[in-house]
């Protein structure tokens, strides 16, 4: 299996993916932000669009429109503060009517399935570059802002009070999701982009460990989903994406049996205790 080449780069990308998206999904699950991966990951599809269209690497192309798409849900969530959701599908509208557009006219002439499910054959080394270069610079801008990204995330009046600069803090934030969404899209695909930023945090959460310990346990079972998803698709011949999410969904379940099975077990050993 690992003779092929495009199964060496799918597992270089999934690597990448299985570090960089935990670590962003922390953030949106606790701020309650899980919708923007979503809006964002679909508005991705305006980007490979565009990007198909003037023959530039669609991975770039989805990041520097889904970054702009960001930037916009920032700017508009200000102005829309009681109607938050209306933010979403505004950005939605307007980025899958391009999408749509473009593909329906006839002007692209590559078949946009792979970006949509995922596929492992169609990973080239210059998408593995530039799913590298965008994994480092997101890597290492959450390490550089990770403290004020905690202090926002639990308490963004109190962040804004102690001098951190909240504003520009999730503009570049809504641009770090972007690149995230980006360098997932060919091993998971545009429509479950959503699921690998948002469960994999969701199933540690159920472990009720401390901020560090959940988000190393993330990255774990990151690492679990997105492994398992593509060795199992490569054997059945299937997209990768939609593998991913169904282990993801199972992995989620299987945690929220343990955790109920323990909690039975404690309360009948407190009982066996009381009657003893």
């Amino acid at each position: 299996m690992f003779e092929y080449s495009f199964m060496q780069n799918a597992c270089i990308v999934a690597l990448l993916i299985s570090l960089v998206c935990p670590m962003i999904g922390m953030f949106l699950v606790l701020r309650r932000y899980s919708m923007i991966g979503d809006a964002l990951s679909h508005a991705s599809l305006a980007g490979v669009a565009v990007g198909l269209l003037i023959d530039v690497n669609p991975i770039i192309s989805a990041f520097c429109l889904t970054s702009f798409f960001g930037v916009l849900i920032e700017a508009l969530r200000n102005q829309f503060r009681r109607y938050a959701e209306l933010v979403l599908i505004i950005v939605l509208s307007l980025s899958v009517g391009i999408a749509i557009t473009i593909i329906s006219a006839g002007l692209v002439h590559t078949n946009v399935e792979s970006f949509l499910f995922g596929s492992i054959l169609t990973v080239s080394s210059t998408d593995v570059w530039s799913v590298v270069i965008l994994s480092i610079i997101s890597l290492t801008t959450i390490l550089w802002l990770y403290p004020q990204l905690v202090m926002i995330t639990f308490d963004e009046d109190g962040a804004r009070v102690a001098g951190v600069r909240v504003k520009l803090i999730n503009y570049i934030f809504s641009i770090l999701v972007a690149a995230t969404i980006s360098v997932s899209i060919r091993i998971v695909g545009i429509l479950v982009i959503s699921s690998l930023i948002a469960l994999p945090v969701a199933t540690a959460l159920q472990l009720q460990k401390g901020f560090r310990r959940t988000l190393q346990f993330s990255v774990l079972f990151s690492f679990i989903d997105i492994l398992t998803g593509l060795f199992v698709s490569y054997w059945i011949d299937a997209a990768p994406g939609g593998v991913t999410a169904i282990t993801s969904v199972v992995l989620l379940l299987f945690v929220l049996l343990g955790k109920q099975l323990r909690l039975s077990l404690g309360q009948r050993q407190k009982r066996k205790e009381l009657k003893a």
